[in-house]
């Protein structure tokens, strides 16, 4: 199943990289303990996955389905005593997050069906609260990228990108309190202006080539005339070399994990990026 969206210009048009992206997850588990997983990329006209193997360890039944956003999400129970979860893949995607400055802002009436739910409050984002903030922000912008722009750039100013410094999930409103937080965080406010202005915005999760630290990123898309186009507020200019797990309302909608049981806490947990030709 295909993202059933259209995007910002065409995803190839900067060129492209392929790379090869890995994790590795290891657990103690004390009981059965039944997991839902987002680990497999997305199926998406944005990259072309050329390799994918998932690994478990002990062998155990895994099934898979597609959920409402379009995610591959894997379903299993992990046994007791020491478990490994970890898999690669190799893609082509784009070098450059594309860009097309543009594109306008679509009326609530003409947007798809597909697209109004990324326009509501979700949990993590309370985008009904946040409307003052928002129009403030934009100022005099043109409706529509200039204004997601605008939004993404006020986000690098005034919230500090600290890895590592959280966690947990925390709301848009939280975020803006404390001023500072993960990449997941500054989406999920970047996401949340956006909603306030009736721009449909959504949360991506996923791998980047060069991040440092090196771990799974977050970023945010606004829906635009011209479809889906990327923002990150976390990464100078329009860096590409992105590899797309799962899109979702929030973070809530694209865990690495859940589980049903006893707290699990990973004492493993690794991700990597390569680039492959060059």
């Amino acid at each position: 199943m295909g993202d059933q969206g259209h995007f910002a210009t065409s995803p190839w048009r900067t060129g492209t990289v392929r790379l090869e992206a890995r994790f590795d997850m290891r657990f103690q588990v004390e009981q059965a303990t039944p997991m839902l997983m987002v680990l497999r990329p997305r199926i998406d006209v944005r990259q072309w996955i050329m390799k994918d193997h998932f690994f478990i360890h002990p062998d155990v039944p895994v099934s898979e389905y597609v959920d409402d956003h379009g995610n591959r999400c894997q379903r299993l129970t992990l046994p007791p005593g020491p478990c490994q979860l970890s898999g690669s893949l190799e893609a082509s995607v784009a070098a450059e997050m594309p860009v097309d400055r543009s594109a306008g802002f679509v009326p609530i009436q003409a947007l798809p069906d597909e697209v109004i739910h990324y326009l509501l409050p979700s949990r993590y984002c309370e985008s009904d609260r946040l409307g003052e903030l928002a129009r403030e922000i934009v100022s005099d912008s043109e409706p529509g990228y200039a204004q997601v722009e605008r939004i993404c750039q006020w986000l690098s100013r005034q919230v500090a990108y600290r890895p590592g410094s959280s966690n947990t999930l925390v709301t848009a409103r939280e975020v803006l309190d404390r001023g500072e937080g993960v990449c997941r965080d500054l989406a999920h406010l970047g996401v949340a202006l956006c909603r306030a202005l009736s721009i449909p915005a959504r949360f991506v999760s996923g791998y980047l080539q060069d991040l440092d630290p090196m771990d799974l990123h977050a970023w945010f898309e606004a829906w635009l005339d011209n479809g889906w186009q990327g923002f990150d507020p976390t990464q100078a200019g329009r860096k590409g070399g992105r590899i797309i797990l799962a899109v979702g309302r929030d973070g809530a909608d694209v865990p690495i994990y859940n589980q049903f049981g006893p707290l699990l806490i990973p004492q493993v947990l690794v991700f990597s990026v390569k680039r492959l030709d060059g």
